[in-house]
């Protein structure tokens, strides 16, 4: 019986095929290697670095007392917003994680900011970066790409590309602000003064309008010599001159109306801001001059990756991002500078930073230890007078990234990945909110203790917030310690003010080394290849009851987190959204074949009987194809895709 069957089964298979479309993880190339040998690209690398020893005896027990008026409180910042923390986008990359063109925008990426824009207020992102000064902007390219790079010829020792882009590329960032509240920072290239290039000024505030809201005038030109850019005897009264081209260029530009935007010396370090005070800069240019700003990272890993300095192990210097003197040692350069902007009515920014130049280190800059890292650094930067900072945003060979778009060939599969970095955007976001009178205070908590540092935040002149930090990473709990806080009352020479209750909400991981099991609020962005720019889980907010007699509020923080204590009801409504917008995709991915079903569901299933139909093709254009179309109606496209692009009207901006 079963030798009948057989040949009439060949015939019928003759006369059939099936195609399988789309698959593209079959088409990829894999390696195997240990974790030491790690060879993909570094935004995903697994590397877990061993956290310091807990420090001993453990500290389980900090005072908090906080006057309750900001008139009382000596050493006060100046009034910051919820944007006081934003993102510097490298040039060549926006195609990636901001969009293809102005109507195909990244999905996760709006997600992300509009996460912040909710918490915030609004977000400010600069694109540029070391790119910027070799970008042209051409009426078009071919393929209809919005952005080419060109191979390097410009002995730069970190071998940025030279680019190309069209308009498109400032359609998509006006149609990324008609979706959510993005102001945005260009940079006008500074390569060729003898032939300025002020088109991206010019196409860039008619496009952008009031989103615009810096330009700035040359990436650290305190290292174009040693990139080979200028003369070796390139200084600080020769970008002064070259500065004076560009005001003298715009002045004269009747499409740049706007001419009191201009954001500089933009200095990596090489040279002291005082170098370029000391010429005069700042009256000579004051009419021109938006905001003073500086560039600055830690630490370097440029051995690593170019061959340059010397090589840095990132077990040897783990622990010295996870103490409070890192934030402190990181502002005390500029100081000086922030008084003298104070004085001269500027902004004093930290243009771009990260944890290392040159990619970030592999188990630092990618995990949770880099939250509480940043977290202290901007909130140190806000307490001695920086107007913001914007963390640097690179592809896919860094390890520093607040978050990564998959590689373009694992795009239709694979979601983003949202670094450990990127909640502290999120937690820097609620810990100043919306209100835009936030002022900051270092509490020099626990006896000035670099492990458990502190700060109080003030709002229209009362205290509204205390952020805690446990640098500590200790499973035991050994390490967790108990904050005692109160508002007013005994030493302070103030009436008691302690509320009845308080709000908290928590940023914790299991240790410092950990990449992806991180929590705001008990929510997550998840691991690797796992976020479409969505909170994932149930929000938890903890309200502690306070002993209104002692007058005191006890709020545990673990080893390690960093805990943001709401003092206020107003101050926890001001920066929880009351409801949450996210953004959907209107992108068809493929045209073929494009439905799923629950692999569970088709295992149980009991089918049709196959028997009693014929057996046709499934490939699109095969002869027999048509026949399934008369058993059933084809599917409809898949057109929701979780982490796809949004299709957005260019008429929003046009």
């Amino acid at each position: 019986m079963l030798a009948g069957l057989l040949p009439l089964a060949l015939a019928l298979a003759a006369h059939a095929s099936v195609t399988v479309y789309s698959q593209l993880p079959l088409a990829d190339s894999t390696k195997t290697a240990s974790l030491a040998n790690y060879t993909a690209a570094a935004a995903y690398d697994p590397t877990v670095l061993t956290p310091p020893t807990p420090p001993s005896p453990a500290t389980t027990a900090v005072s908090i007392a906080l006057q309750p008026a900001a008139s009382s409180v000596s050493g006060l910042s100046i009034p910051h917003g919820g944007d006081f923390l934003g993102f510097s986008i490298e040039f060549s990359v926006i195609t990636n994680v901001i969009g293809l063109n102005s109507s195909f925008i990244q999905v996760p990426f709006l997600n992300l900011m509009q996460a912040l824009v909710q918490r915030g207020g609004r977000v400010n992102v600069r694109v540029g970066g070391n790119t910027q000064d070799y970008a042209t902007l051409v009426p078009s390219l071919p393929n209809n790409k919005i952005i080419q790079k060109q191979s390097t010829g410009n002995t730069n020792p970190t071998e940025t590309p030279t680019l190309d882009f069209t308009a498109e590329v400032l359609y998509l960032l006006g149609n990324v602000s008609a979706l959510t509240n993005v102001h945005w920072y260009l940079g006008i290239p500074l390569n060729d003064t003898a032939n300025l290039r002020l088109a991206i000024a010019e196409v860039g505030e008619a496009v952008l309008g009031d989103k615009l809201i810096g330009l700035q005038v040359g990436n650290e030109p305190d290292l174009y010599a040693a990139h080979g850019h200028r003369a070796s005897s390139y200084g600080p009264y020769d970008y002064f001159g070259d500065f004076g081209v560009v005001v003298a260029g715009i002045a004269a530009d009747d499409a740049i109306p706007t001419k009191n935007t201009l954001i500089a010396p933009n200095l990596s370090g090489t040279w002291t801001p005082e170098e370029v005070w000391d010429t005069g800069f700042i009256s000579s240019y004051t009419g021109s001059l938006g905001a003073l700003a500086v560039e600055h990272y830690p630490s370097d890993n440029c051995f690593a990756e170019y061959g340059i300095g010397a090589p840095v192990s990132p077990q040897d210097v783990f622990g010295a991002y996870l103490n409070h003197t890192a934030a402190q040692q990181l502002v005390q350069p500029y100081l000086n500078s922030t008084a003298v902007a104070q004085a001269a009515g500027k902004p004093f920014l930290m243009f771009e930073t990260n944890t290392a130049s040159c990619g970030g280190f592999p188990g630092i800059s990618d995990a949770f230890g880099s939250s509480l890292w940043a977290l202290d650094y901007a909130l140190q930067m806000a307490y001695t007078n920086f107007s913001g900072a914007n963390l640097h945003v690179s592809g896919q060979d860094v390890y520093y990234n607040p978050f990564t778009p998959p590689p373009t060939n694992e795009s239709t599969y694979h979601q983003w990945t949202v670094a450990p970095l990127f909640y502290a955007n999120l937690a820097m976001a609620e810990t100043l909110g919306t209100a835009n009178t936030s002022q900051v205070v270092d509490l020099f908590a626990n006896s000035a203790s670099i492990y458990t540092p502190a700060y109080a935040v003030y709002e229209g002149g009362s205290v509204a917030k205390v952020a805690l930090f446990n640098y500590v990473s200790d499973p035991s709990g050994a390490s967790d310690y108990t904050a005692t806080i109160s508002v007013g009352g005994g030493n302070t020479g103030a009436a008691g003010a302690t509320p009845s209750s308080v709000q908290v909400k928590v940023l914790a991981a299991p240790s410092v080394s950990e990449h992806s099991n991180i929590t705001w609020a008990g929510q997550t962005y998840g691991g690797y290849f796992q976020s479409d720019g969505r909170l994932q889980g149930a929000e938890s907010v903890q309200t502690v009851q306070c002993d209104t007699t002692a007058g005191t509020c006890q709020v545990k923080v673990p080893a390690p987190s960093y805990v943001l204590v709401f003092l206020t009801g107003a101050a926890y409504e001001e920066s929880n959204p009351s409801s949450t917008v996210t953004f959907a995709t209107t992108s068809v991915t493929k045209t073929a074949n494009t439905a799923t079903i629950n692999a569970s569901v088709l295992a149980t299933s009991n089918g049709h009987s196959g028997s009693s139909l014929e057996l046709g093709s499934t490939s699109k254009g095969s002869a027999n194809a048509a026949r399934a179309g008369r058993v059933a109606p084809g599917l409809a496209l898949l057109i929701s895709v979780v982490c796809g692009a949004a299709l957005v009207g260019r008429a929003l901006v046009r």
